[in-house]
């Protein structure tokens, strides 16, 4: 199974996340995405009360700014240099994306519904996940 990334698909910051990283992954990136709130998620992931960005990959989940970064290593140069910014500890890191995260829908917004994928993404979004 190809890498997930399940985004929280009411949010407007994490919408423009999907936004920001499918016109920039490598040509040969295992990304797709489904949103939190669908049938995928529920089965995939463990953990409910997950918010935000989670990376699923291989049965392994990756949260918080741990997946952010492993995101960003499916991104072209000079986008994916960004991962350097793992030699920051991971406390700090955290402490960061909890923090906007949490501030995520009065700064950004929310949507009414979740995000439905235009044609050109579809893609990028397998049909178990748009359920």
């Amino acid at each position: 199974m190809k890498h997930v990334v399940f985004f929280d698909g009411i949010c407007n910051l994490c919408n423009g996340w999907v936004d920001f990283l499918l016109p920039r992954l490598k040509v040969d990136s295992s990304l797709t995405f489904a949103s939190l709130q669908g049938k995928a998620a529920s089965e995939l992931l463990k953990n409910p009360g997950l918010t935000s960005i989670v990376l699923w990959e291989d049965g392994a989940v990756f949260t918080e700014s741990d997946a952010i970064l492993r995101i960003l290593g499916d991104l072209r140069r000079p986008w994916s240099w960004l991962r350097i910014f793992r030699v920051i500890p991971r406390r700090l890191r955290n402490a960061l994306y909890r923090g906007i995260a949490r501030r995520r829908y009065r700064w950004f917004g929310k949507r009414e519904t979740c995000r439905v994928p235009p044609p050109e993404e579809r893609a990028r979004f397998q049909n178990r996940f748009l359920e």
